[in-house]
């Protein structure tokens, strides 16, 4: 459970993050960076960051946190707001 301060802070996050999230597509060609995904029901995802460039890539999902993918920045929703 979040406290005050967190929960606060997770919606400064979102409000500002809603402007810049984009809808991006998922291409149909797999790229040589899903290989280091464990599942391979996650590699489309993964492909529609790389896909959007994204810089960064927050999730939950340990076949994402657990892989050698390093760009995008793969990150917690928790590490990335503890970032400074």
């Amino acid at each position: 459970m979040l406290n005050e301060n967190h929960t606060t802070e997770l919606e400064a996050f979102l409000f500002h993050a809603l402007t810049y999230i984009h809808v991006v597509s998922t291409p149909e060609d797999p790229m040589d960076a899903e290989n280091t995904i464990r599942d391979p029901k996650d590699r489309p995802i993964l492909r529609a960051a790389l896909n959007a460039h994204a810089d960064y890539f927050l999730t939950g999902d340990k076949d994402f946190l657990e892989s050698s993918v390093t760009d995008p920045r793969i990150l917690s929703a928790s590490t990335f707001l503890d970032m400074e």
